[in-house]
């Protein structure tokens, strides 16, 4: 059997992101659960705003990149920082550059397993803005985890290198990631 080849990300463009740090572990726990890991930053990207008049002259090459990328891919960790109760611009927009599909093309998030993460330094830890991105990822065609994990407090629970130094929280991020890693595997058959 082939390793599940896995897209990692977080919608934050912020250079010190506690959701990229949560990805990031959750990316090492998959990769030790024996799966191919990327991570991406949004951030490495350069997406303008989506617009269709600019679609129109060509895709930007930050957009194609994670399309292709999404496309290769078997499953992907998320992990979504909350503004006002919903999912972030950045996020979003790379969701529209991304699930825009070319004739012929493959839909880049169609079949996808997708375990969704977020975290917050405050006491929900980002829950309310993730039943937006699951519905907006559902309604284009991934597969996403009924399991999600929103870590509150997550500025207590990281060291110095911005690894997860709370255990309970590292065997939940790692838990869930297993899982994408399970899920992903039995479906690339």
């Amino acid at each position: 059997m082939t390793a599940p080849k896995i897209i990692a990300l977080a919608g934050s463009l912020r250079k010190d992101s506690f959701n990229q740090k949560l990805i990031n572990e959750a990316a090492r726990f998959a990769l030790e659960s024996g799966a191919e890991v990327e991570v991406i930053k949004l951030s490495d990207l350069d997406l303008p705003l989506f617009d269709e008049d600019i679609e129109a002259q060509g895709t930007p090459a930050g957009a194609q990149l994670l399309k292709d990328k999404l496309r290769a891919a078997d499953g992907i960790l998320l992990a979504s920082p909350e503004y006002n109760g919903s999912i972030t611009a950045p996020l979003k927009n790379a969701i529209d550059w991304a699930s825009r599909t070319e004739q012929g093309a493959v839909p880049a998030f169609r079949n996808k397993v997708t375990a969704l993460y977020a975290s917050s330094p405050g006491g929900l830890g980002g829950l309310r803005g993730l039943n937006h991105v699951r519905d907006i990822l559902s309604g284009i065609g991934s597969l996403v985890l009924a399991d999600q994990l929103a870590v509150p407090a997550i500025h207590t629970k990281l060291d110095e290198q911005g690894r997860i130094s709370d255990a309970d929280t590292a065997e939940q991020v790692a838990s869930l990631a297993q899982q994408l890693v399970s899920v992903a595997s039995k479906l690339n058959k």
